[in-house]
């Protein structure tokens, strides 16, 4: 059975009408559509649905049944004479060929063949399968998005058998090729039915626009805005995204389907000749100046070989232009990048152990330079996965539509500066900072307030929403470059009150490794460097001393480094045992470390202090104070060297949940250095000598 015969099979429910639809199609006759009409549709039909939507939206714009229903039957009418299905190709040169003309919807696509003399441009008709399809210079220049990507769009075709090109009959020629899209949208009618719908309202308009239903209890309000984020990059001129996430929420459809003005790359591979210019005949930008939006879906196959080629994205996102080789002077862009990417494994783990960034390649995975040219991080973990539930069967507006809407009437427009009427932001916020809020609450404001009025109170939610997406960005930063990017406390100030509000991520609660309440005698937490990962880890020792036939051993983390630190520690006790009123002889008995890495780490040659107050503790039977971290590393003497990378070790330790941490004297002149949050939130004690150091760390 063919795709239109399945569809005529189906009978038309009646879909419940709600006050929101009534209300919709008062303000916005002729450009909303029933959404479940285009599942229906799609099906035997490979096109995108903005395409359905601008034959469902000619014909069905209502919610009378009688008429959705002959509306129906016209799209498939519509859909039966001119889209065709990829088996039909060769069907399709037959009936040119019979009839000599014909009109078909396509995504046609355009190449320039230099090597032809004076050059040659030909079409090609994607689903049709028909190449080498003659096609004006002029036609071509009129739309020159048929260069990167193609346009659907009503076509005329005919054919020529006379037409021999180099040796070679080609009969095909596009004489007339008009892109699909809906009638002028308006700025002042869009605005003007905006302002008959309540914020909430408005919100349900454009998920049920989006093809969700927002009535069902698992859209909270929080994840309808996590959905509306999606529709950021098509209303915000050159805003980049990130969103890592389980698998199937819907990452992609958003720039897949919605809009005629992005375009999504699978597999997340495009060469930079594409994306941004070629240096090779026919000379001209690419991508970035063609599309609102360039997404990468599935960024793990992602691969930036060059160096140069990565500094050539990083220029562009920070700047939104580029220069590259024989293409002439800086060209500017305004597509943003969208990353997607499937996050394996729980976020709250990930979170504890390494960043958030996980999924990209190794090429850019710890790449911060990159990373910081994020506008936005999207908690894709908080989505749920589709359900068929979620999907809409109520009035939404049609999709070229509201396209049209985000592209000529939103996105030239800025609401950047709006937050500042009320607001200011705080000591932590820097210039990039800055400039990724100001953008999120650009874009938010135009999504929901498309006419830049709005309340204080509202304009706090967005900036509130803003720095959260920004600050994910810095702390996955912070966990790979530390003290340098060690200003993450994003806040802003109520220039009316005075009143500083701090704004944070809901999975950082995730990352507090060290429990408040004291441990078993034994056990320490400490910070060490892990010279061959070149990062600073949290590692756990556990000391347990029982009588036995005087063994020693270390278990779990156990590499060379590890070892011999702990194996100094445990000799340096045994030679000044009396020194701290030992009595006992370590010959008879058993004493076992076990080492964990929190975060990964592998090896460390800086734990010695740590081992020699574990042993201490374990030894005599007492704890150690809660929230406690020793640094330092000693010698087969008991002589103390100065921790390296205080400022990281500190920042490590604080973020896991310390309170408190042991430090040599030694580093006492390393304090100007030290962010002063970090001074602010932990206790630092002195040691001069193992033994102080140790007895300092007992809990009373």
């Amino acid at each position: 059975m063919s795709g239109s015969e399945a569809n005529q099979a189906l009978p038309l429910d009646e879909a419940p009408v709600d006050d929101l639809d009534r209300k919709l199609l008062g303000a916005f006759s002729g450009r909303v559509v029933r959404k479940d009409l285009v599942k229906r549709l799609k099906v035997g039909y490979n096109i995108p649905v903005y395409v359905l939507e601008y034959l469902l939206g000619k014909f069905c714009s209502t919610t009378n049944r009688d008429e959705v229903e002959a509306g129906l039957q016209q799209v498939k009418e519509t859909i039966t004479e001119r889209i065709v299905r990829a088996d039909q190709g060769e069907l399709i040169k037959a009936r040119l060929q019979k009839q000599g003309s014909m009109k078909i919807i396509d995504l046609c696509t355009v190449t320039f063949d230099e090597k032809d003399q004076g050059g040659k441009y030909w079409a090609r008709l994607a689903t049709s399968g028909l190449d080498f399809v003659h096609v004006e210079p002029d036609l071509v220049h009129r739309h020159e998005r048929l260069f990167t990507g193609g346009i659907w769009a009503n076509i005329e075709l005919s054919y020529d058998e006379t037409i021999v090109h180099r040796g070679a009959t080609r009969p095909f020629v596009l004489q007339r090729l008009a892109p699909i899209q809906i009638a002028s949208a308006r700025y002042e009618e869009f605005v003007e039915g905006r302002r008959r719908f309540t914020r909430d309202e408005w919100t349900d308009v454009l998920l049920r626009t989006m093809g969700y239903e927002p009535t069902q209890a698992d859209f909270t309000p929080r994840r309808k805005w996590l959905y509306l984020l999606r529709l950021l990059p098509l209303v915000e001129r050159n805003f980049n995204l990130v969103e890592l996430g389980p698998r199937g929420t819907g990452k992609s459809y958003v720039f897949r389907e919605l809009s005629p003005y992005a375009i999504l790359l699978s597999g997340g591979q495009v060469t930079i000749p594409k994306l941004f210019a070629s240096n090779a005949p026919p000379y001209g930008p690419g991508l970035v100046t063609r599309w609102d939006v360039v997404a990468f879906d599935e960024v793990a196959g992602s691969h930036f070989k060059r160096p140069e080629d990565k500094q050539l994205y990083k220029d562009y996102m920070e700047l939104g232009s580029f220069s590259r080789g024989s293409a002439k002077g800086t060209v500017q862009g305004e597509a943003g990048f969208v990353f997607n990417g499937n996050l394996d494994g729980e976020v709250e783990t990930i979170a504890r152990t390494s960043h958030l960034f996980l999924p990209f390649p190794d090429t850019i995975r710890n790449d911060m330079a990159f990373h910081d040219r994020w506008h936005a991080y999207l908690p894709g973990w908080e989505l749920p996965k589709m359900q068929p539930g979620y999907f809409t069967a109520h009035l939404g507006f049609i999709a070229d539509y509201i396209a049209e809407v985000f592209h000529n009437e939103l996105r030239p427009r800025s609401y950047a500066d709006v937050f500042e009427r009320h607001f200011r932001l705080g000591s932590h916020v820097e210039e990039r900072d800055r400039k990724a809020i100001a953008k999120t609450t650009s874009g938010m404001l135009k999504l929901l307030h498309p006419d830049g009025e709005c309340t204080k109170a509202e304009v706090e939610e967005c900036l509130c929403f803003a720095m959260e997406l920004r600050r994910r960005v810095k702390e996955q930063l912070r966990r790979m470059g530390g003290v340098e990017y060690a200003r993450v406390n994003l806040s802003y100030i109520d220039r009316e009150t005075r009143q500083e509000t701090f704004v944070t991520c809901k999975e950082l609660g995730a990352t507090q490794l060290i429990p408040s309440d004291p441990l078993p005698p034994g056990d320490v937490f400490t910070v060490g460097h892990d010279p061959a990962e070149g990062r600073y880890s949290l590692f756990r020792i556990q000391c347990t001393v029982a009588p036995g036939g005087g063994r020693f051993s270390v278990l779990g983390v156990a590499s060379k480094g590890l070892r011999e630190s702990a194996r100094m520690a445990y000799d340096y006790l045994r030679a000044s045992s009396r020194k701290v009123g030992l009595d006992r002889d370590f010959s008879g008995y058993d004493v076992n470390l076990q080492v964990m890495s929190l975060t990964s780490g592998r090896d460390a040659l800086d734990l010695g202090m740590a081992f020699y107050v574990a042993l201490l503790s374990a030894t005599l039977g007492r704890s150690l104070g809660a929230q406690l971290v020793v640094l330092g590393q000693m010698s087969l003497h008991g002589v103390l060297t100065r921790v390296e990378g205080l400022g990281d070790k500190l920042r490590v330790a604080m973020d896991a949940g310390a309170r408190c941490v042991l430090i040599p004297t030694e580093n006492s002149r390393d304090f100007a250095q030290l962010p002063p949050e970090v001074l602010d939130r932990l206790r630092i004690e002195f040691y001069s000598e193992p033994s102080q150091g140790a007895f300092k760390a007992l809990a009373e």
